[in-house]
């Protein structure tokens, strides 16, 4: 957690499979705890073609089973199938936005958001923001994307800086 922290948590991501990545594993945390999912990402990895999106997109049936027997990922029918209709979804939006990533920053403004969040005071589990960007996805078919998920995501990939101000990491990516 610490080393995901110091490395990754909050740092902007522009690259349409981190992006993807990070929208799968944040709903494959659902109801689970992120350290979970941290152990399992390799797993992950392994399992969903590097998340790649248009791979992901072409899974069958008979491939869901295999998925459904991986040890290595959450096993979760719903959570599996989420990840591939996600996949499929994720690619028309591609295809009309030329990226995921001119899709998805267009929810902050094209920019990180700067909160100054002291230690230990409340970080809100939603936003306007993450609100809206939930309503989209499931508009345009994606499971697993609750508001309180997309908040995840837009921290997770840098779309909002939630480190506290006192965080060595909070002026290294203001």
């Amino acid at each position: 957690m610490v080393a995901y922290h110091d490395r990754e948590w909050g740092v902007p991501v522009h690259d349409d499979r981190t992006l993807f990545e990070f929208l799968i594993l944040e709903g494959a945390q659902a109801g689970l705890s992120w350290e979970t999912i941290l152990r399992k990402r390799e797993g992950y990895r392994a399992a969903f073609a590097d998340f790649d999106p248009e791979a992901v997109a072409r899974f069958t049936a008979r491939r869901v089973e295999r998925l459904m027997a991986n040890p290595g990922i959450v096993r979760n029918r719903l959570k599996i199938a989420a990840t591939i209709g996600n996949a499929r979804a994720f690619t028309r939006i591609q295809e009309e936005y030329g990226s995921f990533d001119a899709f998805a920053w267009r929810f902050v403004g094209g920019r990180s958001r700067q909160n100054r969040r002291r230690s230990g005071a409340p970080i809100p589990v939603s936003t306007p923001e993450s609100d809206a960007l939930s309503r989209e996805l499931i508009r345009r078919d994606f499971r697993f994307v609750g508001s309180t998920i997309c908040y995840a995501f837009l921290q997770a990939v840098g779309m909002v800086n939630d480190h506290s101000v006192n965080c060595f990491r909070y002026l290294q990516l203001r």
